[in-house]
């Protein structure tokens, strides 16, 4: 408890040194309505709660899914696995404008909150669609319990609230955006990762130069050393950083050089 607390307490200033109008984030508690808050780079998000501000934080501030991983290079080809609100997808694409993103985020809320997202920055290297990624293509079902950044595909309760989602396998994804490699593949999908990646065939994992994903021990079967020991044995050198407060959590990066 006390290592959670001087976690949180030691990111708190974070907020208020990087986005102009932190304040904003008041409205939050007090209206409870949606409130545009702005970072100092002069990107701009539209967020629903403090969760919300909290995402931003670590992705676009801490720039979790780069700071122990490569930089993003601009021109870089992107994919974004559970893209949320946009923030990933958005702040790479402001700060890279030759970047092409593809966003891929099934929940219809956060969803048209991508959008608007996207919108309110001018952002025209998105691809954003309202669809889910996983084992194979078609249908699936997103399990709709807890805060909308914990939806996911993976719960297997029967009483579990969900909604039907249409869903595209990784290998789909390449092949309908005629994609011959992708430079950085960024997952954050509540356990939906094993079923993607161990679904995804060689062919089209030959094609991706770097992995950032969040890993979610316990949401299946398998296990984020299961995921290192899979992507080394196909070539990936791959490194983990578990969450400095939920032992369950982490970050796994995993890299191959082209020849």
């Amino acid at each position: 408890m006390i290592r959670r607390i001087k976690y949180y307490l030691s990111s708190v200033p974070t907020i208020p040194g990087q986005i102009s109008n932190w304040y904003a984030c008041f409205g939050l508690l007090l209206n409870k309505k949606p409130v545009v808050i702005k970072l100092r780079n002069g990107c701009q998000f539209k967020v629903r709660s403090l969760m919300d501000v909290w995402i931003i934080k670590e992705t676009c501030l801490d720039r979790d899914y780069e700071s122990n991983a490569t930089s993003i290079q601009d021109g870089w080809t992107v994919i974004d696995i559970g893209a949320g609100l946009g923030d990933f997808a958005i702040s790479v694409a402001y700060e890279h404008p030759n970047c092409q993103v593809y966003a891929y985020e099934p929940f219809p809320e956060s969803y048209r909150l991508l959008a608007e997202n996207i919108k309110l920055n001018s952002i025209r290297n998105v691809i954003a669609m309202p669809v889910a990624i996983g084992a194979r293509s078609g249908e699936m079902t997103l399990f709709t319990t807890g805060a909308a950044v914990q939806h996911t595909t993976t719960n297997t309760s029967s009483t579990a609230a969900s909604v039907t989602v249409q869903g595209l396998c990784l290998d789909d994804v390449f092949e309908m955006n005629v994609l011959s490699v992708c430079d950085f593949l960024k997952m954050d999908c509540e356990g939906g990762e094993f079923d993607i990646l161990f679904n995804t065939s060689e062919a089209t994992l030959k094609k991706i130069r770097n992995i950032c994903l969040e890993y979610h021990d316990e949401a299946t079967e398998f296990s984020h050393t299961d995921l290192v020991n899979y992507l080394r044995q196909r070539g990936f050198q791959v490194e983990t950083f578990p969450n400095p407060v939920h032992s369950r959590l982490g970050f796994l990066y995993a890299h191959q050089s082209f020849v």
